[in-house]
């Protein structure tokens, strides 16, 4: 069964306190995924920041507008370097979400590593190829805008 990875880094122009301040509060996860996916937190996490063993559930529509459930655990965390979110309940058989960030001159360097398995076996590796690859990078270009739409472009 194979694995597959992601890996995307932004350049940001803003200190180390405000990226973490952002990207560690699940309230901000609908503004950086595009708006067709249908995003929306469903337990109620009030303003929580993430903390290990948070869950967070979801609705998302991320094919033909198919609405599905998604719970994942916030399973490590280390207060401005990198939290961990990894699904319990969702579309993928395996996925884990690593939130890293670092401090460098004029601002954070943001790394997302995305390990995930799709379902299905063999018609989830024929799926990625044809769609769930090209997807995610897409969902991953729109939070590259948003965050410089949020924090500017470095």
């Amino acid at each position: 069964m194979a694995f597959y990875q992601l890996h995307q880094t932004q350049k940001i122009p803003a200190t180390l306190a405000q990226v973490w301040d952002f990207i560690s509060s699940p309230n901000n996860l609908k503004d950086i995924t595009p708006p067709h996916m249908g995003f929306r937190v469903t337990n109620d996490i009030g303003n929580a920041k993430m903390y290990p063993g948070m869950i967070i559930t979801y609705k998302v529509s991320p094919l033909l507008g198919i609405e599905l459930d998604w719970m994942t655990e916030i399973t490590h965390v280390k207060f401005q370097e990198y939290f961990v979110d990894e699904q319990r309940i969702g579309p993928y058989k395996m996925w884990h979400h690593q939130h890293k960030i670092v401090e460098i001159e004029g601002g954070v360097l943001m790394t997302d590593i995305v390990t995930y398995q799709p379902p299905l076996g063999f018609l989830g590796a024929i799926a990625n190829t044809l769609i769930i690859k090209k997807q995610l990078k897409q969902i991953f270009d729109y939070r590259t805008i948003a965050v410089e739409q949020k924090f500017g472009k470095f």
